[in-house]
């Protein structure tokens, strides 16, 4: 399973965010082991730093970054893919730049805690916990 992981599961698992880190987490979990494909948008590793290094310093910035970069493969957002977006007519331009990029890999899900804000969205987008189930992650429910 191919799956363009949301800027706000690694902001969950890096920031250590209460009620949700459980379910973020999983789905990692679930890319480290193997038992699916993560990839993430090249414009998220900068939104990522910013708001890491604003939280909690610019090195664990810079280590978040390296782990995600360890952890997912890198889906380069280009021109064609920001008119892809702006055709989209999602109400967020930033989450129809993430559906564009999971358009640009093949993804089978789009993982966000948001699936509201991707109403229309052409790619299948589920909650970590969903995710977590489809892939049969121990200690899901």
């Amino acid at each position: 399973m191919r799956l363009l992981v949301d800027t706000n599961i690694f902001l969950d698992v890096i920031l250590e965010r209460k009620g949700l880190m459980r379910e973020s987490a999983a789905v990692l979990d679930a890319i480290e082991d193997g038992l699916a494909e993560g990839w993430v948008s090249s414009h998220a590793l900068t939104t990522i730093h910013y708001v890491v290094a604003k939280a909690n310093g610019r090195a664990a910035a810079a280590t978040a970054i390296a782990d995600v970069l360890d952890l997912c493969e890198v889906v380069a957002v280009n021109e064609a893919d920001f008119h892809r977006a702006l055709a989209l007519g999602l109400k967020d331009f930033e989450d129809a730049v993430q559906v564009a990029a999971a358009l640009h890999v093949g993804a089978d899900y789009l993982v966000s805690r948001n699936e509201k804000d991707f109403k229309d969205s052409p790619v299948d987008v589920r909650s970590p916990t969903t995710i977590a189930i489809l892939l049969s992650v121990p200690g899901t429910p």
